[in-house]
């Protein structure tokens, strides 16, 4: 019998037949076994977890802004895929804007390839961008290995990335179909929200008011009908406004091909207990009312809502404008990379919701959704992407002790269930002194 390079004994281990006790084998960096505990095997390490630690396969965020190269004061290569490992994450997918320059042409690409080489904890992979005037560069841009193409509805808040009207995104849609590449919207109307007033001050209920849920419900619907007509793949970044939901499962009955993703925080807060003046929370869509948050769960439990995604859209503590408190001028965006898993768990094992569900929404369901075929999954063949998680334990959230280049969270002092007690990438423990990350293509994935 051939050594295996690792063993790992667990009662703990979620696969897709459920959570139970099994041995897991690795060999050069694949998942070669999956096993009953007592399967005889030899191995060159054995790691034998106590009940206190569940195995899931490393988590894939497929929603990330890694902001490198161009505003590496935000964020980067290396800070971003510490505070990846650090939560338990393998895989992230950097989306093509907030850096300089934007992933919308093979140029750009091979800019952000050679500013990530060698700096990356994880496995990172790329989205494309669509843009006016950029439509020649979608071929191209899938043919060099990006993921898929992202596109936004209503203004990105970055001059470099544009947004495209709703009978251009039908056109990209008509190229992507030949590619069989997916398009994620940010669906919010522009023509929706330029009849809102421009908003300043401190209140978080007039930011609420300035962006409400039609503005989703408009461009969502809209987004649905460019997916019916051209027959390519739609993917709604963010989901805030439950209203949408109904329309989104109808779309699906109908044979639409379009997913969704929701984020921690529109799990996590509620509207009526944001304090004026608490920048840390503004983004866009908004969060928004407790009720609205609970029919977002129900989405979740009814698999309307594809998955769970940290949209990590982090800025200088400068921008989020915290002494003022002003939502008019601060940036729009939450930093949660390393959070997204224990602020996801808290809440959801609060509602009924188990391990098994958190591996669905947060590795299985977004390495399908970017196409990375040996990602998100405990099963022989897969890459050796593990997240060693302790589900009972609890910490209170320290913003000096996330890996973020930035200290700013809304879940400071909050305490929150589920550690990640260790990372393991290709079958070796993560250590973030040592990079060893690699970049993904849409050929290599």
């Amino acid at each position: 019998m051939e050594a295996l390079d690792l063993l790992i004994h667990a009662a703990r281990v979620v696969t897709a037949e459920g959570e139970g006790a099994r041995s897991v084998g690795v060999k050069d960096g694949r998942i070669a076994t999956v096993d009953r505990p007592d399967a005889p095997a030899r191995a060159k390490q054995v790691l034998k977890l106590g009940p206190e630690v569940a195995l899931l396969p490393g988590l894939v965020d497929p929603h990330v802004h890694v902001c490198e190269p161009g505003n590496t004061d935000w964020e980067g290569f290396a800070s971003a895929t510490r505070a990846a490992a650090a939560g338990g994450i393998t895989t992230l997918v950097d989306m093509p804007l907030d850096s300089v320059p934007t992933t919308v042409t093979t140029a750009a690409l091979e800019t952000k390839r050679r500013a990530a080489e060698g700096q990356c904890h994880v496995d990172v992979g790329f989205w494309g961008g669509a843009i006016p005037g950029n439509m020649d560069e979608l071929a191209s841009l899938h043919a060099a290995g990006v993921l898929g193409f992202k596109c936004f509805l209503s203004d990105s808040g970055t001059a470099d990335f544009p947004p495209v009207t709703p009978p251009y995104m039908e056109e990209v849609l008509h190229v992507l179909r030949e590619l069989d590449a997916p398009l994620i919207v940010h669906a919010e109307s522009a023509e929706a929200i330029a009849r809102m007033p421009e908003i300043h001050g401190r209140s978080y209920r007039d930011y609420l008011r300035s962006r409400p849920r039609g503005i989703e419900n408009l461009a969502i619907a809209q987004v649905i009908e460019a997916a019916r007509a051209t027959g390519a793949r739609a993917h709604i970044a963010h989901l805030s406004s439950s209203d949408a939901l109904p329309m989104l499962e109808s779309a699906r009955r109908e044979g639409v091909r379009i997913s969704v993703e929701t984020c921690p925080h529109y799990l996590a807060l509620s509207a009526e207990d944001i304090p004026d003046g608490a920048t840390a929370v503004k983004c866009g869509p908004p969060i928004r009312e407790a009720p609205n948050r609970e029919l977002l769960w129900h989405g979740l439990a009814q698999g309307i809502l594809d998955m769970v995604v940290s949209d990590h859209s982090p800025c200088t503590v400068e921008m989020k404008r915290l002494e003022t408190g002003d939502f008019g001028a601060a940036w729009g965006g939450i930093s949660s990379l390393q959070l997204s898993l224990p602020v996801t768990w808290t809440h959801a094992r609060q509602r009924g919701f188990s391990l098994s569900d958190i591996v669905r929404w947060m590795s299985t369901g977004p390495a399908r959704f970017a196409g990375l075929a040996r990602k998100g999954r405990i099963e022989t063949g897969c890459d050796a992407d593990f997240c060693l998680f302790a589900p009972d334990e609890t910490f209170a959230v320290d913003p000096a002790a996330l890996y973020h280049r930035n200290p700013v969270t809304p879940y400071a002092g909050q305490t929150l269930a589920g550690v990640v007690r260790q990372t393991i990438l290709r079958g070796e423990s993560v250590r973030l002194d040592r990079p060893r990350g690699r970049l993904l293509s849409r050929e290599a994935a």
